[in-house]
């Protein structure tokens, strides 16, 4: 009886470990201060260059004004522009997909140029890699399904 009330006590704890949120600086890998806002996501991704060697989004050639990302796809990810570039709006190389859609990270087609997979459009994005980590890409679909606020 006593081993079967242990037994029972570790379960609860364990299941109530397990429910708990995992501490995103430990899931961020080589961007350790990314969080689930746009904020975050402007400037630890689209503005910043991380230690896996993958460029900023809105520098170089690529989502920045004048860049042949911004180009190809309409996409300006400078901050300025970048939240009405994303949020509720039409993505250009694939007919009927919305680039962001508040709620819903499984047909946002961000998530889907960001993890790949099979109907993608063109490239994985970034393109030629290194792309974002599992995690890294966790956290921008965590911020889609609260909502995808502008904060």
């Amino acid at each position: 009886m006593r081993r079967l009330r242990v037994g029972l006590v570790l379960l609860v704890g364990c299941l109530g470990l397990a429910g708990c949120d995992e501490k995103l600086s430990s899931i961020a890998g080589p961007t350790p201060n990314l969080e689930p806002t746009f904020s975050s996501i402007q400037r630890e991704i689209f503005q910043s260059a991380d230690s896996s060697g993958r460029p900023a989004c809105a520098q170089s050639q690529c989502h920045a004004p004048g860049g042949s990302g911004v180009r190809r796809g309409n996409l300006d990810l400078s901050p300025a522009v970048a939240y009405s570039s994303l949020v509720n709006v039409p993505a250009r190389r694939k007919p009927g997909a919305i680039r962001v859609i508040p709620g819903d990270p499984e047909n946002s087609f961000l998530t889907q140029k960001l993890a790949g997979g099979p109907g993608l459009v063109d490239e994985r994005m970034p393109d030629g890699g290194p792309y974002l980590t599992d995690s890294q890409i966790r956290i921008i679909r965590r911020w889609i399904e609260i909502g995808a606020p502008n904060n």
